[in-house]
């Protein structure tokens, strides 16, 4: 039996070849910012809030405590007010990356289909369909988290009371249950990116009509997308440890300058300390600003290489699907 995904791994790079090569300079940094939102929304970390309460203890009987005066109960409140007005900003900027980047699938898709990179055109005539990938996305995760929460409470109460022996054993129970929580959740999101978005493009469907008309495809195949799984891991381990190199080597490249540039900074602190405190502030933000931008120029034809990987199965395993049948005949031809 041909395994598509053993098939596609040279194509996508001959069609990712292609499709960025001869370099332009329009073409790669319009790219550039679809990736950054595309690979920066993979996922979120749900904020953690905490809080705690002291009370000094009065062994020593005395007059009874006076009430604070209204100046000390004012800046708490302010405090409170602050703290609120940052964690509601947080959110507001994390649920607006995740709206982004939901619109950038199909923005990304798109600029492989029609092999031409257009954010303002493809924006206009997707963002419905990326708001319910949107919606999709916060659903699903706040479904994984609750049956991770549910996975876990059981724990709670041992480790309040005390008992850290039972609270660790169910804890170490829990593990596994988890674990398949996360592969699950990954593997629904991931297909859901890399199959359900062409489906819902190719045949202009609503996200939940793409999974019901994805699924005959996915369950006739599985062999094909299991393998597609398997090498997707390892392939994306591969290139992670690349990138990782690349990354590395270009921030290496930015230290060098802009190292000794903050070491000069460091040497006017003493002598002219607005100058040196300056330089020193500069030198930090061009190195930063360095290092994303090689890490967005690499995540180019890493993401490009990848997306085009997943639509070559796709289209294998059912033609109605292919959005790249021309690129798919050139390159096998």
């Amino acid at each position: 039996m041909t395994l598509y995904a053993v098939e596609a791994i040279d194509d996508a790079i001959a069609a990712t070849r292609s499709f960025l090569w001869p370099f332009d300079v329009g073409r790669w940094l319009r790219l550039a910012l679809v990736v950054f939102f595309v690979g920066g929304t993979g996922g979120s970390a749900p904020a953690q809030f905490g809080g705690s309460a002291s009370t000094a203890p009065g062994s020593q009987p005395g007059p009874p405590p006076q009430l604070p005066a209204p100046e000390t109960v004012l800046p708490g409140g302010v405090e409170l007010l602050a703290i609120g007005a940052v964690v509601a900003a947080v959110v507001v900027l994390v649920l607006g990356l995740l709206f982004v980047g939901s619109v950038m699938e199909f923005v990304f898709v798109e600029s492989l289909r029609r092999e031409a990179v257009s954010v303002r055109r493809y924006w206009r005539g997707r963002w419905r369909a990326g708001a319910r990938l949107f919606a999709f996305r916060l659903v699903l995760g706040a479904v994984t988290l609750t049956l991770v929460g549910a996975t876990l409470a059981p724990s709670l109460l041992p480790a309040l009371s005390g008992d850290a022996p039972v609270a660790v054993g169910l804890v170490l129970l829990a593990v596994p249950v988890v674990g398949v929580l996360a592969v699950v959740s990954g593997l629904i999101g991931g297909f859901t990116t890399n199959f359900v978005v062409p489906v819902m493009i190719a045949e202009d469907r609503s996200l939940l009509s793409a999974w019901r008309r994805f699924w005959p495809a996915l369950t006739g195949e599985w062999k094909q997308y299991a393998a597609y799984v398997v090498l997707a891991f390892v392939l994306r381990a591969a290139i992670g440890v690349a990138t990782g190199v690349a990354v590395a080597f270009g921030a290496l490249v930015a230290a060098v300058p802009l190292g000794i540039a903050g070491i000069v900074g460091v040497a006017l602190l003493s002598v002219a300390e607005p100058v040196g405190a300056a330089l020193i502030a500069v030198s930090v933000l061009l190195f930063v600003v360095a290092v994303v931008a090689v890490a967005l120029i690499v995540s180019v034809p890493v993401q490009t290489y990848l997306r085009y990987y997943a639509l070559f199965v796709l289209g294998d395993t059912d033609a109605d699907f292919d959005l790249i049948a021309e690129r798919r005949r050139a390159v096998r031809e």
